[in-house]
């Protein structure tokens, strides 16, 4: 499910840029945004200990910039671009790490679900995880983001910076991708 904020995300900005305020403003911040964004996360890099730590990268980058941020856009919104950049990021560094290619075969990332201790899904849960495990990171994320958090397109593009209709394509490939990987098991 989308998550919608009810909270007046403006008023929010303005006490977050008043010193007087900052400090309680970023603790509604942290306990409306934490959970939808750890798991935003987490669907991205799979596991828990990591997903902790960029939550928590996360939000220092978003406490060190709120001067910065101008409201062209939802605070939500600019929330969840960082942690998906911090994600990406991670992911960057890790195939690195990993030599891996930037070709969406992430074999890290199924080696993760594979030994994760907080995964506790049945075996077909299991397959559907790795299957978009091997997805390009574009089409994981475009998925992640209307599959599992029904995002409109429009605010997964607001996020992302991309059209909508290159959303659309992404999405159509990555559910095409699932089903051929997932297809046999069902």
């Amino acid at each position: 499910m989308a998550y919608q904020a009810p909270i007046d995300e403006k008023q929010l900005v303005r006490d977050l840029q008043n010193p007087a305020t900052a400090r309680q403003a970023f603790q509604t911040v942290m306990k409306t945004f934490g959970e939808p964004m750890y798991w935003q996360i987490r669907k991205l890099v799979t596991s828990h200990d990591d997903a902790n730590d960029l939550l928590q990268n996360s939000f220092i980058k978003a406490w060190t910039n709120i001067s910065n941020f101008r409201g062209d856009a939802k605070l939500s919104t600019w929330l969840f671009k960082i942690a998906i950049n911090e994600s990406i990021n991670f992911l960057n560094r890790e195939r690195k790490r990993q030599n891996s290619s930037d070709s969406g075969e992430d074999d890290f990332l199924l080696d993760r679900i594979e030994a994760d201790p907080y995964f506790d899904g049945n075996e077909l849960q299991k397959e559907l995880q790795k299957a978009i495990a091997k997805l390009p990171e574009k089409q994981r994320i475009v998925f992640n983001m209307r599959y599992f958090d029904e995002m409109k397109y429009e605010e997964i593009s607001d996020i992302l910076g991309t059209s909508v209709g290159a959303l659309k394509a992404s999405y159509h490939h990555a559910v095409k991708k699932i089903e051929q990987a997932i297809g046999n098991l069902i």
